[in-house]
Formats: structure tokens, C-alpha cells, sequence
């Protein structure tokens, strides 16, 4: 019984990894990171996706653990005027520092709360419920420094071929998709992948 059950055990964990590792694809041409030396994990969401809602808690966990040698940057997807504005949104308060408390909040209003926060007005008198001045928002939201995180996020979109969201895009040449701990499991192994193509060791524990 014990051998039966061990070796039912290695199939079962044989083909979790098997499942990872298929959840990714490779892209033909690496895309250039934000910091060289480091891992990169991009990011790619849009507040109003029920997927991104999911998979978000999930990465909020692996924040809290992400090894030091990993760039984790949030990429809000502009794939559509609608996408835009969250996107802008989303450029605005983080500019003025207030990226961290809003986050999460933001998805809960939308998909807990119902709320439709989906253009400026509406992204306006969310944010001042958080101390941000209304005036304040809306002209960084139409910012030129806010345009040009646009530019960015739209040309990255197409760069990884990303035909919707959530999507994460490890070190530019690996892009996972889906909404569960499965995403991260693959993260993670993408991460180890990197590190050992890199011959870089793991960085100590805190």
C-alpha cells in the first residue's frame, strides 16, 4: 500500500509540473528590461477584469516572499479607450504615491462594490476618498508623464503579443496566463529557470 501510495504521489507531483511548465509561452524576440541584472516579472491587468480580480491575491502572497533578485512592476493593459482609463488612472496615483493603498481597494469597489470606476470623473471621486485632490488627479491623469506610461504599456502589449489579460511576462521571453496559484507555481519556476541560465544562486533568505 505504501509503495502504491509513493508512487501515486511522484505521478501526481509528475504531472503538476507537467502543467506548469506547459502554462507558458516562449517569445521569439526577449523583450528589454526595466532593470538588467535582475529577474523581471511584468504584470499585465485591467481593474474591470474578473480574472485579474482572482489571480491578484495570489500575487499580493508571492509580493510578500518574492526573493530579491526579482523585479516585480505592475503594467496596467491600454488596449482599449476604456482599458486606457484605468490605466491612467491607476499612472496618476502612482506618480503621487498612493499606488499601494489604492490597488487592491480599487478592485473591490469594482467587483465587490459593483461600482462602475471605468472613466476619469468616475476614477476621480474614487481616489479623493483616499486624500487625493480631484484637481490634482485629473491633471495628472492627463499628463504628459502619464501619456508617455501609456505609450509604454500599449507598445509592450504588442511587443509580447498579448491578446488579453491577466498576463505575466517573466525576464521578457516567457508569458504565463490564468487566475489561480498555478500562475505563480510557473512564475516561480520561470524565476528558477532564469536564475540557473543566469548561474546565479538563489539570493539568502531574510
Amino acid at each position: 500500500m505504501l509503495k502504491r501510495f509513493l508512487a501515486t504521489l511522484v505521478l501526481g507531483f509528475a504531472a503538476v509540473t507537467a502543467h506548469a511548465a506547459d502554462a507558458y509561452t516562449t517569445l521569439a524576440s526577449p523583450g528589454k528590461l526595466e532593470k538588467p541584472g535582475m529577474i523581471e516579472v511584468r504584470e499585465f491587468f485591467w481593474y474591470g477584469c474578473p480574472h485579474c480580480y482572482r489571480l491578484d491575491p495570489h500575487i499580493e502572497a508571492w509580493l510578500k516572499t518574492k526573493p530579491a533578485d526579482v523585479n516585480f512592476i505592475r503594467t496596467p493593459a491600454a488596449l482599449n479607450p476604456v482599458w486606457e482609463a484605468n490605466a491612467r488612472g491607476f499612472y496618476a496615483v502612482q506618480i503621487m504615491g498612493k499606488e499601494e493603498k489604492t490597488h487592491i481597494a480599487l478592485f473591490q469597489a469594482i467587483h465587490v462594490g459593483k461600482q462602475q470606476l471605468f472613466d476619469q470623473n468616475s476614477l476621480a471621486k474614487f481616489y479623493a476618498g483616499f486624500g487625493i485632490d480631484p484637481a490634482t488627479f485629473s491633471s495628472t491623469y492627463n499628463s504628459f508623464a502619464v501619456g508617455g506610461k501609456i505609450a509604454q504599456s500599449k507598445a509592450l502589449a504588442q511587443q509580447y503579443q498579448l491578446d488579453g489579460v491577466p498576463a505575466l511576462v517573466v525576464n521578457g521571453k516567457y508569458v504565463v496566463k490564468g487566475e489561480d496559484a498555478r500562475v505563480i507555481a510557473t512564475v516561480n519556476e520561470l524565476i528558477a529557470k532564469e536564475r540557473a541560465a543566469n548561474k546565479k544562486p538563489a539570493p539568502a533568505k531574510k
